[in-house]
Protein backbone atom coordinates (compact mmCIF):
# COMPACT_ATOMS: atom_id res chain seq x y z
CA UNK A 1 0.00 0.00 0.00
CA UNK A 2 1.46 3.13 -1.22
CA UNK A 3 2.46 6.37 1.77
CA UNK A 4 -0.59 8.35 0.11
CA UNK A 5 -3.23 5.07 0.89
CA UNK A 6 -1.75 5.22 4.48
CA UNK A 7 -2.18 8.91 4.67
CA UNK A 8 -5.63 8.60 3.57
CA UNK A 9 -6.61 5.96 5.89
CA UNK A 10 -5.14 7.95 8.84
CA UNK A 11 -6.76 11.07 7.99
CA UNK A 12 -10.39 9.21 6.96
CA UNK A 13 -9.80 7.71 10.70
CA UNK A 14 -9.92 11.04 12.26
CA UNK A 15 -12.37 12.34 10.58
CA UNK A 16 -14.35 9.11 12.09
CA UNK A 17 -13.06 9.96 15.17
CA UNK A 18 -14.45 12.94 15.23
CA UNK A 19 -17.73 12.46 14.00
CA UNK A 20 -18.33 9.90 16.49
CA UNK A 21 -16.89 11.91 19.06
CA UNK A 22 -18.79 15.08 18.58
CA UNK A 23 -22.00 12.79 17.97
CA UNK A 24 -21.87 10.78 21.41
CA UNK A 25 -21.08 13.71 23.56
CA UNK A 26 -24.30 15.84 22.11
CA UNK A 27 -26.28 12.68 21.74
CA UNK A 28 -25.56 11.76 25.65
CA UNK A 29 -25.74 15.22 26.58
CA UNK A 30 -29.47 15.48 25.34
CA UNK A 31 -30.62 11.90 25.44
CA UNK A 32 -29.06 11.38 29.46
CA UNK A 33 -31.70 13.59 31.14
CA UNK A 34 -34.78 12.55 28.43
CA UNK A 35 -33.90 8.82 29.35
CA UNK A 36 -34.12 9.49 32.92
CA UNK A 37 -37.15 11.59 32.68
CA UNK A 38 -38.82 8.72 30.60
CA UNK A 39 -37.95 5.96 33.57
CA UNK A 40 -39.57 8.47 36.00
CA UNK A 41 -42.78 10.19 34.67
CA UNK A 42 -44.69 7.17 34.17
CA UNK A 43 -47.78 6.79 35.64
CA UNK A 44 -46.96 5.73 39.53
CA UNK A 45 -43.61 6.42 39.31
CA UNK A 46 -41.69 8.97 40.93
CA UNK A 47 -42.39 11.73 39.03
CA UNK A 48 -45.34 10.48 37.14
CA UNK A 49 -46.37 13.09 33.99
CA UNK A 50 -47.57 10.45 31.91
CA UNK A 51 -49.05 12.78 29.02
CA UNK A 52 -45.68 13.89 28.91
CA UNK A 53 -43.99 10.28 29.00
CA UNK A 54 -46.44 9.24 26.21
CA UNK A 55 -45.95 12.42 23.72
CA UNK A 56 -42.09 11.89 24.70
CA UNK A 57 -41.53 8.21 23.90
CA UNK A 58 -43.90 8.24 20.60
CA UNK A 59 -40.84 10.60 19.20
CA UNK A 60 -38.35 8.28 20.59
CA UNK A 61 -39.72 5.79 19.10
CA UNK A 62 -40.81 6.82 15.72
CA UNK A 63 -37.08 8.62 15.63
CA UNK A 64 -35.56 5.17 16.28
CA UNK A 65 -38.02 3.13 14.14
CA UNK A 66 -36.81 5.56 10.83
CA UNK A 67 -33.97 3.90 9.13
CA UNK A 68 -30.81 5.61 9.45
CA UNK A 69 -30.15 6.03 5.70
CA UNK A 70 -33.86 7.52 5.32
CA UNK A 71 -33.01 9.66 8.24
CA UNK A 72 -29.74 11.33 6.50
CA UNK A 73 -31.90 12.20 3.45
CA UNK A 74 -35.29 13.03 4.97
CA UNK A 75 -33.36 15.81 7.55
CA UNK A 76 -31.28 17.22 5.01
CA UNK A 77 -32.76 20.41 4.57
CA UNK A 78 -32.33 20.74 9.06
CA UNK A 79 -28.86 19.12 7.98
CA UNK A 80 -28.45 22.58 5.75
CA UNK A 81 -29.61 24.79 8.12
CA UNK A 82 -27.51 24.16 11.16
CA UNK A 83 -24.12 23.71 8.78
CA UNK A 84 -24.33 25.26 5.41
CA UNK A 85 -24.22 22.39 3.71
CA UNK A 86 -25.12 18.70 3.37
CA UNK A 87 -21.52 17.54 2.62
CA UNK A 88 -18.91 16.66 4.68
CA UNK A 89 -18.08 15.43 8.23
CA UNK A 90 -19.73 18.50 9.92
CA UNK A 91 -23.15 18.01 7.95
CA UNK A 92 -22.82 14.44 8.90
CA UNK A 93 -23.24 14.66 12.80
CA UNK A 94 -26.54 16.06 12.63
CA UNK A 95 -28.14 13.30 10.83
CA UNK A 96 -25.70 10.90 13.94
CA UNK A 97 -26.57 13.29 16.56
CA UNK A 98 -30.57 13.10 15.52
CA UNK A 99 -29.91 8.97 15.64
CA UNK A 100 -28.13 9.48 18.83
CA UNK A 101 -30.61 10.77 20.81
CA UNK A 102 -33.36 8.49 21.31
CA UNK A 103 -30.61 5.55 21.20
CA UNK A 104 -29.11 6.68 24.09
CA UNK A 105 -32.51 8.09 26.08
CA UNK A 106 -34.25 4.09 25.56
CA UNK A 107 -30.86 2.50 26.98
CA UNK A 108 -30.45 4.97 30.16
CA UNK A 109 -34.50 4.42 30.47
CA UNK A 110 -33.70 1.17 30.95
CA UNK A 111 -30.54 1.24 33.42
CA UNK A 112 -32.35 3.97 35.35
CA UNK A 113 -35.71 1.52 35.63
CA UNK A 114 -33.03 -1.55 36.82
CA UNK A 115 -32.29 -0.06 39.78
CA UNK A 116 -34.00 -1.61 42.95
CA UNK A 117 -36.84 0.04 44.11
CA UNK A 118 -36.20 -0.83 47.27
CA UNK A 119 -33.54 1.77 47.10
CA UNK A 120 -35.90 4.23 46.11
CA UNK A 121 -38.25 3.49 49.38
CA UNK A 122 -35.09 3.30 51.33
CA UNK A 123 -35.12 6.98 50.19
CA UNK A 124 -37.97 8.24 50.90
CA UNK A 125 -38.37 6.94 54.16
CA UNK A 126 -35.27 9.06 54.72
CA UNK A 127 -37.31 12.25 53.42
CA UNK A 128 -35.66 12.48 50.12
CA UNK A 129 -37.14 14.83 47.67
CA UNK A 130 -37.72 13.04 44.21
CA UNK A 131 -35.31 15.24 42.42
CA UNK A 132 -32.61 14.17 45.33
CA UNK A 133 -33.57 10.59 44.98
CA UNK A 134 -32.69 10.56 41.25
CA UNK A 135 -29.59 12.68 41.45
CA UNK A 136 -27.61 10.48 44.88
CA UNK A 137 -30.18 6.92 44.13
CA UNK A 138 -31.21 6.52 40.31
CA UNK A 139 -28.05 7.99 38.59
CA UNK A 140 -25.09 6.43 40.93
CA UNK A 141 -26.43 2.79 40.87
CA UNK A 142 -27.72 2.87 37.17
CA UNK A 143 -23.91 4.07 36.16
CA UNK A 144 -22.83 0.58 35.21
CA UNK A 145 -25.97 0.07 33.00
CA UNK A 146 -25.39 3.83 31.69
CA UNK A 147 -21.37 3.01 30.81
CA UNK A 148 -22.64 0.00 28.91
CA UNK A 149 -25.45 1.59 26.99
CA UNK A 150 -23.07 5.01 25.91
CA UNK A 151 -20.34 2.24 25.02
CA UNK A 152 -23.31 0.69 22.64
CA UNK A 153 -24.01 3.97 21.69
CA UNK A 154 -20.29 4.55 20.16
CA UNK A 155 -20.58 0.86 18.46
CA UNK A 156 -23.51 1.81 16.61
CA UNK A 157 -22.11 4.93 15.90
CA UNK A 158 -19.20 3.83 14.77
CA UNK A 159 -20.98 1.76 11.86
CA UNK A 160 -23.42 4.29 11.18
CA UNK A 161 -20.09 6.86 10.27
CA UNK A 162 -19.26 4.28 8.34
CA UNK A 163 -23.07 4.59 6.54
CA UNK A 164 -22.36 8.09 5.89
CA UNK A 165 -19.49 7.62 3.59
CA UNK A 166 -22.43 6.60 1.15
CA UNK A 167 -23.62 10.54 0.56
CA UNK A 168 -20.68 12.18 1.44
CA UNK A 169 -19.84 12.18 5.04
CA UNK A 170 -16.63 11.80 4.40
CA UNK A 171 -14.86 8.80 7.00
CA UNK A 172 -14.03 5.67 6.66
CA UNK A 173 -17.21 4.70 5.21
CA UNK A 174 -16.54 7.43 2.32
CA UNK A 175 -12.90 6.00 1.57
CA UNK A 176 -13.86 2.24 1.84
CA UNK A 177 -16.59 3.67 -1.24
CA UNK A 178 -14.75 5.55 -3.35
CA UNK A 179 -11.22 3.65 -3.53
CA UNK A 180 -12.31 -0.07 -2.37
CA UNK A 181 -15.53 -0.25 -4.28
CA UNK A 182 -15.41 2.11 -7.11
CA UNK A 183 -12.15 1.79 -8.02
CA UNK A 184 -11.39 -2.05 -7.28
CA UNK A 185 -8.79 -1.82 -4.73
CA UNK A 186 -9.36 -4.36 -2.11
CA UNK A 187 -6.79 -3.81 -0.01
CA UNK A 188 -8.44 -0.56 1.18
CA UNK A 189 -11.94 -1.76 2.07
CA UNK A 190 -9.82 -4.47 3.81
CA UNK A 191 -8.12 -2.04 5.87
CA UNK A 192 -10.83 -0.09 6.19
CA UNK A 193 -12.78 -2.84 7.42
CA UNK A 194 -10.28 -3.76 9.62
CA UNK A 195 -9.51 -0.43 11.53
CA UNK A 196 -13.45 -0.57 12.15
CA UNK A 197 -13.14 -3.83 13.73
CA UNK A 198 -10.14 -2.29 15.86
CA UNK A 199 -11.87 0.85 17.00
CA UNK A 200 -14.56 -1.43 18.25
CA UNK A 201 -12.74 -3.72 20.22
CA UNK A 202 -11.08 -0.99 21.63
CA UNK A 203 -14.18 1.10 22.24
CA UNK A 204 -16.07 -2.23 23.48
CA UNK A 205 -13.24 -3.04 26.02
CA UNK A 206 -13.11 0.10 27.58
CA UNK A 207 -16.76 0.47 28.18
CA UNK A 208 -16.79 -2.88 29.88
CA UNK A 209 -13.85 -2.08 32.04
CA UNK A 210 -15.61 1.47 33.08
CA UNK A 211 -18.81 -0.25 34.38
CA UNK A 212 -16.80 -3.13 36.10
CA UNK A 213 -15.52 0.27 37.84
CA UNK A 214 -19.14 1.51 38.48
CA UNK A 215 -20.28 -1.90 39.40
CA UNK A 216 -20.24 -1.45 43.37
CA UNK A 217 -21.89 -4.86 43.95
CA UNK A 218 -18.99 -6.40 41.58
CA UNK A 219 -16.30 -8.30 43.28
CA UNK A 220 -12.56 -5.87 44.45
CA UNK A 221 -10.62 -8.24 41.71
CA UNK A 222 -12.63 -9.10 39.15
CA UNK A 223 -11.23 -8.46 35.72
CA UNK A 224 -8.02 -8.08 37.22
Amino acid sequence: MSANLINLLMEATLQTLYMVAISTLIGTLVGAPLGIFLAVSRRGELMAAPAANAVLGLIVNATRSTPFIILVVAIIPFTRLVTGTSIGTNAAIVPLTVATIPFVARLIENAVRDVDSGLIEAARAMGATPMQIVRKVLVPEALPGIALGVTLTIVSLIGYSAMVGAVGGKGLGDLGIRYGYQRFMPEVMAAVVLILIVLVQLVQTAGEMLARRFDKKAPKNRGR
